[in-house]
């Protein structure tokens, strides 16, 4: 009989919900300030300046709002990974590699807290 445990116990569980809703909080938060940024015009009164620098500014603020789009859609799905980490906390599933079935190692799930693969399982996609 394996003495190996199946899932974290819910005084673990717990405290990795803990973390898991300030990074949460903060996500968002980050996530808020990319949205502005990427809304808010910040036209610095440049209209009556050269046609040239007009042009290379139109190009930057292109790709800043290009870049701006980019990072929301990642930190959109940080948040959405930890939001369904703290859904399999309530299921008591939270920190079980979904490809192995085998507890994830504290110190990864602290480190990447919506994990769903060891580093084990990991290193086999490559």
């Amino acid at each position: 009989m394996s003495d190996e445990r199946v899932r974290y116990n819910d005084t673990d569980l717990q405290e990795f919900k803990a973390i898991i809703k300030e990074k949460i909080e903060k996500a968002e938060r980050d996530l808020q300030l990319i949205r502005e940024s990427f809304i808010n015009d910040q036209n610095n009164g440049t209209d009556d300046t050269s046609p040239t620098f007009k042009a290379f500014e139109e190009g930057a603020e292109t790709l800043s709002k290009e870049q701006n789009s980019i990072l929301a859609g990642r930190q959109e799905k940080f948040v959405r990974d930890l939001k369904n980490a703290l859904i399999r906390i309530e299921n008591k599933t939270y920190g079980v590699c979904r490809v192995t079935g085998k507890l994830i190692p504290k110190e990864r799930l602290l480190a990447v807290p919506h994990a769903t693969l060891s580093i084990e399982a990991k290193n086999m996609q490559k």
